[in-house]
């Protein structure tokens, strides 16, 4: 039966693997975090929040006129099945768009133009829904939220979380992430920040989050034959990061200071279209919403690496789609069978009804069953628009 679905769709499978041997040498994320963020940031802080960082970004290691020649010259018309051909010329659009972002990383505003045909930027709705979130009053901190667990600690914890799964979990630590923690899709690898404290609530966010969505999903993807599974369908961050954080409010980790974090990202996003610089953003999160010093610098150098990074508004919306449509009745396996997206939830079906997809693997252990006991969470989340 497998033999006989793969010789009727050798050409698919062909173009595939060609593309899946192109793709593995673009992971953005590989090259957009800066390589000097704790000595630009230190002297960010003793300028008196003015002198705007200089972020180094690693090498890059391809030429990008020959991955696009590449990525151009495959024979998409040998595709004979209609939707699966647009889905891989979709693709083909998808990488090269990316090609163009990594090249013109620390480029201004070439990276940033670059980056909103990837990433897209906040519509006026996303905005007035952050604020909505920012305008609910603080909810008290408990001991759980005091970050008193080192990197090493953080690891056992995450060794400890991986065993509910069938996979092996593989940590590394980085000095030069963004985030606290990280997975590597091309290298199925965690990435813990080194010099990190982190909290009780934190370890939890992040397992649930890193391994019980990302991980999961990564996983799925390589278990399946078309290699564009694992490597990412087309703008696939909104549904893959809108499941990792409906899997922290599954598990009852999202508290309402982790959601006004997403809401500030958006914020901050949304500062870029506006011409804001490093400093200018800063003083808005720090200086307007009273964001502690440290929280604002991240999120910063979140959306301004690379010269304006437009990514991060997409938790917020991500995570209000899954939402909807976890309570609209709808399952979530589907869009667990690899990097892919709510939009091609259909295509996704018709690919597993013929034979050229597996079901997901391996099942988000929080998806089970809702243990948010936050109704104001609720609240919110069901009045965003």
């Amino acid at each position: 039966m497998i033999a006989d679905v793969v010789e009727k769709n050798t050409d698919l499978f062909e173009i595939d693997s060609n593309l899946n041997r192109l793709i593995k040498k673009i992971e953005l994320l590989s090259y957009i975090n800066p390589l000097n963020i704790e000595k630009e940031k230190d002297l960010f802080f003793k300028s008196k929040y003015t002198k705007n960082p200089k972020f180094k970004y690693p090498k890059r290691k391809f030429n990008p006129y020959k991955l696009h020649r590449l990525f151009y010259s495959q024979r998409l018309e040998r595709i004979e099945d209609e939707e699966i051909r647009c889905l891989y010329q979709d693709i083909i659009y998808y990488y090269s768009n990316m090609i163009q972002c990594i090249e013109t990383i620390g480029e201004g505003k070439k990276f940033y133009f670059n980056s909103l045909k990837v990433y897209g930027t906040p519509r006026e709705r996303d905005v007035l829904n952050a604020k909505f979130i920012l305008h609910i009053e603080d909810e008290p901190s408990g001991p759980e939220m005091e970050k008193i667990y080192t990197a090493e600690q953080a690891k056992v914890y995450f060794e400890d979380f991986v065993k509910q799964y069938d996979f092996p979990l593989n940590v590394k630590y980085s000095h030069n992430i963004a985030a606290e923690a990280m997975v590597s899709n091309s290298t199925q690898s965690l990435l813990i920040k080194k010099n990190c404290k982190f909290s009780e609530n934190q370890m939890k966010t992040l397992a649930n989050h890193e391994i019980g969505v990302h991980l999961v999903t990564t996983y799925n993807g390589l278990s399946q034959r078309l290699k564009v599974f694992s490597n990412g369908f087309p703008k696939n961050v909104e549904t893959q990061e809108g499941l990792a954080v409906f899997s922290e409010y599954m598990s009852g980790s999202l508290t309402l200071k982790r959601l006004k974090e997403l809401a500030y990202r958006v914020i901050a996003a949304d500062s870029l279209i506006k011409g804001y610089d490093f400093s200018d953003t800063f003083n808005l999160l720090h200086g307007q919403y009273k964001l502690n010093r440290d929280d604002a610098f991240t999120i910063t150098l979140r959306v301004h690496r690379g010269g304006g990074f437009t990514k991060d508004h997409l938790y917020l919306t991500g995570l209000k789609k899954i939402y909807d449509y976890y309570h609209a009745g709808e399952d979530l396996s589907t869009l667990l069978t690899g990097k892919v997206t709510l939009e091609n939830k259909d295509i996704i079906e018709k690919l597993q009804k013929i034979g050229l997809a597996e079901k997901s693997r391996h099942y988000t252990d929080s998806f089970l069953q809702n243990n948010n006991q936050n109704k104001k969470l609720d609240f919110i989340l069901s009045h965003l628009k």
